[in-house]
């Protein structure tokens, strides 16, 4: 896959939103990507527990494929947590494919004014579909060339997470359950993460 082949050059150790923007799933509670390579699989994975906590881990998966008319072996890395998928739906948007015959790939989206801006930055023309849901957005290799993207920085950490210092535990009793329980008083906010889980005190 093209996102693999250019992870592999770049070997960047950052959070792959790109790996999870082209080749993964973002759903209503969870994050899921699925590639070909076993060990992009386990690179992904290691970041996403390094950066959220989730346990991650690549699993052996088929798939069907329309163009081999087959099922294919693949890897799958899924994390069920509804506060990263919130958190990533805001920059994962669309999906794309490969051109076989020419030199790019065509970008597929229903959020036409997300195209829209894309093609600004990249240099392209691009027509909004007439009918159905999703329009098609055509990007050639060479667009770089043109000299219209302006990089930019944005901040990927969430505006309102901070680190804050625990300053005590106390167990509580739970009589009849098999767990101990814990509470946590919360100031000023009663709003915390839990392994990727946004978990609110109770009043």
């Amino acid at each position: 896959m093209g996102t693999e082949q250019a992870d592999r050059q770049r070997g960047s150790p950052t959070f792959r939103f790109g790996a999870t923007c082209a080749d993964g799933t973002v759903g209503r509670n969870y994050v899921s990507l699925v590639v070909n390579d076993e060990a992009f699989a386990s690179r992904y994975a290691r970041i996403l527990n390094e950066a959220t906590g989730l346990d991650a881990r690549p699993q052996p998966v088929t798939r069907p494929s329309g163009y081999l008319g087959r099922d294919i072996p693949g890897f799958r890395v899924r994390v069920v947590s509804s506060y990263l998928a919130d958190a990533l739906r805001q920059y994962a948007d669309g999906d794309g494919c490969r051109a076989k015959h020419w030199a790019g790939r065509t970008l597929v989206s229903a959020n036409v004014p997300f195209l829209v801006d894309l093609a600004a930055i990249i240099g392209a023309r691009f027509t909004p579909a007439r009918k159905g849901l999703a329009s098609h957005l055509t990007v050639v290799d060479r667009w770089a060339a043109r000299g219209t993207f302006r990089p930019e920085h944005h901040d990927a950490e969430p505006v309102e997470s901070n680190w804050v210092t625990v300053e005590a535990v106390r167990p509580r009793t739970a009589p009849g359950k098999p767990f101990t329980l814990y509470r946590y008083r919360l100031r000023p906010h009663p709003t915390f993460l839990v392994n990727g889980h946004l978990v609110r005190a109770a009043e």
